[in-house]
């Protein structure tokens, strides 16, 4: 069993928002996202995997694709099923802080259109 703290893999940052990695295995892909207010997780897809978002604290507009947008905040859990675009934009004046698991661990990823 692995157990973290999320504070333990926040990595802020004025640039890109930092993808950092909690745990990488065969199975799946876990990784902490901190966005700064404004910042962006660029629109992407997981060819060959799912991607499920669980929202620790903050807010975003989270893309679908096709123009379809959500509102995300904490406690929400969002699902982008294989090929599905997804991306967020923190909407918030509060950091945008979620838990990324992705399965299985060689998705895949490519930058897609919000």
């Amino acid at each position: 069993m692995a157990d973290f703290s999320v504070d333990e893999y926040v990595r802020p940052s004025n640039g890109e928002p930092i993808r950092s990695v909690v745990l990488e295995t065969n199975d799946s892909v876990v990784v902490v996202w901190h966005a700064h207010p404004g910042q962006e997780i660029a629109s992407h897809v997981h060819p060959h995997g799912q991607d499920t978002w669980t929202v620790i604290s903050g807010e975003a507009e989270y893309h679908q694709g096709n123009g379809i947008v959500t509102h995300l905040k904490a406690g929400d859990i969002a699902i982008a099923k294989p090929g599905q675009v997804h991306g967020a934009m923190n909407s918030g004046p509060e950091p945008f802080i979620f838990v990324s698991v992705v399965a299985p661990g060689n998705a895949g990823f490519a930058l897609a259109e919000k």
